[in-house]
């Protein structure tokens, strides 16, 4: 993809460009704590002007918990036709086996994550353990505590490896920022036991397959017609360029601290570049807010 992004200061200028829009939800239109009144108020106006709005998150839980925490932060329906999260995904796969990575799990399952994700065990023919050497399988959803690091569960990890356990992760992000302080997530920790040798089957953006389920979701066929809203180069910018989308990068996310933002004006362009660069992933428009 070309190094040229074309900066917009309002989501204005792009309505009606495109049929559908797949909007980041962390980071883009809330903090985990305060919804963000711009954001969302931007995306309902893009709603009433035709735009179909999915809402796709790499939340570790099922969708229907996301959607009713969204509602808690004044996120409602009246911002978008449907949504999905990353923890859905996974669920439904848990579920149905139908894929032959699936069929082959067996069902002592060890969750790796914190009792607020108790919710992706509900619905499924599994038992759990607390014990990794009882498990054929991990279910990780993420850390426990704001403090903790992939440090604080290497002697888990080590547990899993010992017995060569798969690791489905619910969630491929590495942080997020919770009411302004950085904490790991799932993604993290897949991350290191794949380094040391493990199985990690991921669910959730950047990966294809969870694109192939949001263009179901907004009924569209040619992701030509999609523009992908969010903050991470990581997942939702390279997402949408390995899927054929368009993006909008917001810059006042997850990236802010590195592109030295402030006062919400848009960075130099220099270091937005290079910033691309280092992370090999380009978008096809940058805002430094999203706003209307």
């Amino acid at each position: 993809m070309s190094e040229a992004i074309s900066n917009i200061q309002g989501l204005r200028e792009l309505a009606g460009r495109h049929q559908g829009y797949i909007v980041d939800l962390w980071g883009v239109l809330h903090d985990g704590v305060t919804a963000f009144p711009a954001a969302v108020e931007a995306v309902r106006n893009l709603k009433t002007q035709g735009g179909r709005i999915l809402i796709l998150s790499n939340a570790p839980r099922r969708s229907s918990e996301v959607a009713e925490r969204c509602r808690e932060l004044g996120i409602d329906q009246s911002c978008y036709h449907a949504l999905l999260s990353s923890g859905e995904d996974a669920w439904q796969n848990l579920r149905s086996r139908r894929d032959p990575w699936y069929a082959r799990l067996g069902r002592i399952c060890y969750h790796l994550g914190p009792e607020r994700d108790h919710g992706m065990r509900d619905g499924l023919d599994l038992d759990f353990t607390h014990d990794p050497v009882e498990a054929d399988f991990i279910l990780n959803t993420g850390g426990h505590g704001a403090e903790d690091t992939v440090g604080s569960y290497q002697p888990i990890i080590d547990a899993c490896l010992s017995q060569s356990l798969p690791m489905i992760c619910a969630n491929p992000d590495l942080e997020v920022i919770r009411g302004g302080r950085r904490e790991i997530c799932a993604g993290a920790v897949a991350g290191r036991y794949e380094e040391l040798g493990g199985e990690v089957r991921y669910h959730g953006k950047p990966h294809p397959p969870i694109y192939e389920s949001a263009m179901h979701l907004l009924g569209l066929d040619n992701p030509r017609d999609v523009l992908c809203i969010g903050d991470s180069l990581r997942t939702d910018i390279a997402g949408a360029n390995a899927s054929g989308m368009g993006s909008l990068w917001v810059l006042d996310g997850i990236h802010a601290e590195t592109l030295g933002m402030t006062d919400g004006r848009m960075p130099q362009e220099e270091r937005m570049v290079a910033i691309c660069k280092a992370h090999g992933h380009t978008p096809n428009f940058a805002i430094p807010t999203l706003r209307w």
